[in-house]
């Protein structure tokens, strides 16, 4: 290589950002999947791993033997080569980790539901736009393929006006010891349906029961109403002889069947609807109604968890503002606050409530 060419690779690899250095708390049942996909990109270096239990951060450096381990998560935090932390643990435990990390200048990714309350929520947000720090929400259904074709189509206007949508989300088990079905399930549609619809639910209503008595409720409805006009219904269950991920979107001028256990064509578009004529005299009503086409969109195959993870990367590198940023996981944390409330006040309707405003430093 001339000398001429050397120089030139040089000055290309100087240019080059830096890999943001992460470190994930909690090696459980997410974390594994979390830390493969961070391992993979190479926009980033995975420098610890936390886990308050010594097995489980053997298991972890058995694998990746490259990443320090502790079981003190304050030992990680001290780093200052750290650049982000990925909270991955109970659900209970999120608020707390998260506010350590943004306190210690580290930006933050947590897994869903972001906290267990609203107030947390909207804690963390303000630490995060405080410091300037990324705050992200691990609501990767949101950065899934079909998922992301279907709000193409709606925002395209080829369905028309949304008039309501329906979710499915059943299945027999894992039953929870710790949280209800809304808690474990909804978080998934409800960041779905705020992603597709671009805004936040206004009420909700839960009708839901304990079949078990296990004291935790295992099969809800909640009916959600939306500041347009557009209204939902999520069906969520751990009691059910058969698994649905489906969720139906009906419109003015079509309608969209959007089913996560189809292997191939898991977005499905219905040139079907009926048309209203207005009546000319008092005893006309007239309906007609339309059955057309059936046209399935081609989605890219690519893995959800591996987009979400290069997208923290490039939010935290850019100072970008994440799609599924700490509003985000505000907005879905106030509407499972309220749809327990309603669940367990008679299926009454509660306002979602998110709290004063804040407004995020991060540009859009």
């Amino acid at each position: 290589m001339s000398f001429e060419h050397h120089s030139a690779a040089s000055g290309r690899a100087a240019a080059e950002p830096a890999p943001v250095s992460v470190g994930l708390v909690g090696y459980g049942y997410w974390g594994p999947n979390l830390l493969r996909n961070y391992m993979e990109l190479q926009g980033a270096r995975v420098s610890w791993v936390c886990d308050a239990r010594a097995q489980q951060i053997e298991r972890a450096l058995t694998r990746y033997p490259s990443v320090r381990g502790t079981t003190d998560c304050a030992h990680m935090l001290a780093d200052d080569e750290l650049d982000a932390v990925l909270v991955a643990t109970p659900i209970s435990t999120h608020y707390e980790l998260a506010r350590a990390a943004l306190e210690a200048g580290k930006h933050v990714f947590v897994e869903k539901p972001m906290t267990a309350s609203a107030a947390d929520a909207r804690e963390l947000c303000e630490l995060a736009a405080d410091r300037g720090l990324t705050l992200m929400v691990g609501h990767t259904f949101v950065f899934s393929p079909p998922v992301r074709k279907v709000k193409q189509i709606i925002e395209s206007g080829d369905l028309g006006d949304v008039y309501f949508v329906t979710t499915s989300r059943v299945n027999l088990g894992l039953h929870q010891k710790d949280v209800s079905v809304v808690w474990d399930l909804a978080p998934h549609d409800l960041s779905i349906l705020y992603y597709w619809l671009g805004e936040a639910a206004s009420t909700v209503c839960v009708l839901g029961r304990d079949c078990l008595g296990s004291h935790n409720p295992d099969v809800a409805f909640i009916n959600l109403r939306f500041p347009s006009g557009i209204i939902a219904e999520v069906q969520i269950s751990w009691l059910s002889p058969v698994k649905l991920r489906r969720t139906m979107v009906v419109g003015s001028r079509r309608m969209l069947v959007y089913d996560d256990t189809e292997n191939v064509e898991k977005v499905k578009i219905f040139d079907h609807g009926v048309d209203f004529r207005d009546p000319q005299d008092f005893g006309e009503f007239q309906l007609s109604y339309r059955t057309g086409d059936i046209v399935s969109p081609k989605i890219e195959n690519v893995e959800p968890l591996y987009v979400e993870a290069s997208h923290f990367v490039e939010s935290v590198r850019t100072g970008g503002r994440p799609i599924t940023d700490g509003e985000a996981g505000l907005q879905v944390v106030a509407s499972l606050e309220a749809a327990e409330h309603s669940l367990h006040h008679g299926a009454c309707e509660v306002p979602i409530d998110v709290g004063e405003r804040w407004v995020s430093t991060a540009p859009e």
